[in-house]
């Protein structure tokens, strides 16, 4: 299959595709050694009458069907997560919604995994006058959460961020939301680079929080880790988002024994879920994953874990190593526009009929980079229809002017 693209120098070319890849995704049921999560996007409904960048309408047929589809491979779901667009788009009843009939859909599917983003963004960061806001929101998100069955992802806070003047108030809203939960959650620590609204989170404004320095990545750590240890019963484990493999290492080492880390570092994904074999106990050797990537490249992720897990080291190298260039493009600086290439992937594979997103995300990436995109993608044989793919790529550029 040929398509003409645009090159880096404002010409044409002809580009040939080099087609799906040969991936063999785990079973639902088979048994890997790696807790893998995939953050699943949502399908905007493009036909409803809203305001797209003030409303919020989701296609809840496409958007259930693909997490049917990750569970078909035995990927989890971390849902209403950033990758939804939760804080960017997604609000928090649509987010409710989305996790009950996540929720439900999976019951169907035996042993599928779900967990659920539970913060505090239906309270606006201005209007939090204290910690004890902050403390209600968490709460009243975890009940409703809780209720519907749901296992908790706790979300860093943009309200705790901007009203915390000190690790002591970290602690004070993390022991409150801990020791309320039924069972052991995930925590969450979101890098600025994919909010700027976390600068300094886990430290507080009058700890120096904001700097940004390695200094601040280790007191914010000794903050985070002295709160799982003081809760470790109540802890499943942590995903760190800060696409530094150094820092993630150097945490996962000083985890409490059974606290596992949830990678987050979709720069490093690969080298941080084989692990490097040192540490006292096995969560401390190697990363579980919960990834916005593995939604953009759910049958390789799954061929490759299922690699791992026949003890084949190579070649679950071999599959994932085609799909971080593929991911450290989708994910460059302005990091927190990724979702657009999430769903630009899953809209030239033919899982949704449409590149349009709730709050008209669909505009932050340029055709430049949509383009160099399909050829990543095509590289790392994640093109699974090369003539859709194709038909779907010319369509975009003739929506950009360029007729091929």
């Amino acid at each position: 299959m040929k398509i003409t693209l645009p090159t880096a120098g404002g010409g044409l070319a002809p580009y040939t595709l080099k087609g799906p890849g040969r991936f063999k995704p785990a079973l639902p049921s088979q048994p890997l050694t790696r807790i893998a999560y995939s953050a699943a996007h949502v399908v905007a409904d493009p036909r409803a009458a809203i305001d797209p960048w003030l409303q919020c309408a989701v296609d809840w047929d496409a958007t259930i069907a693909y997490r049917e589809r990750l569970w078909s491979m035995g990927l989890g779901v971390a849902e209403a997560m950033d990758t939804a667009q939760r804080g960017m788009g997604l609000d928090w009843p649509t987010s409710l919604e989305l996790i009950g009939r996540s929720l439900r859909a999976a019951k169907a599917h035996p042993g599928a995994r779900v967990a659920s983003g539970c913060g505090t963004d239906h309270l606006a960061p201005e209007a939090a006058r204290g910690i004890d806001d902050v403390i209600r929101a968490y709460e009243e998100q975890m009940a409703a959460i809780e209720a519907l069955g749901g296992k908790l992802i706790v979300m860093a806070s943009r309200a705790l961020a901007r009203v915390a003047r000190s690790p002591a108030d970290y602690e004070r809203v993390y022991d409150r939301v801990l020791s309320q939960a039924k069972e052991p959650v995930i925590l969450h620590w979101l890098g600025d680079m994919f909010d700027p609204a976390l600068a300094g989170y886990w430290l507080g404004s009058a700890a120096g929080g904001g700097a940004g320095g390695s200094a601040d990545v280790a007191a914010a750590m000794d903050t985070a880790l002295g709160v799982i240890a003081a809760h470790a019963d109540k802890v499943d484990g942590i995903k760190i988002s800060l696409l530094d493999k150094d820092q993630e290492i150097r945490m996962r080492r000083r985890l409490p024994p059974g606290v596992r880390m949830y990678t987050g570092d979709d720069f490093n994904y690969a080298e941080l879920i084989a692990g490097d074999g040192i540490g006292d106990t096995p969560n401390q050797r190697q990363s579980d994953a919960l990834l916005g990537i593995f939604d953009a490249i759910a049958p390789a992720a799954s061929a490759a874990l299922a690699a791992l897990a026949a003890d084949d080291l190579g070649r679950f190298h071999a599959i994932l190593a085609p799909t971080v260039p593929l991911s450290r493009h989708i994910f460059q600086a302005p990091t927190r526009f990724y979702k657009t290439g999430v769903v630009f992937m899953a809209w030239l594979n033919g899982h949704q009929s449409h590149f349009t997103m709730v709050g008209g995300q669909q505009s932050t990436r340029s055709l430049p980079h949509l383009v160099e995109l399909f050829r990543l993608a095509d590289a790392a044989g994640l093109i699974e229809q090369p003539d859709l793919a194709a038909q779907r790529m010319r369509t975009l550029l003739a929506l950009h002017g360029i007729e091929s």
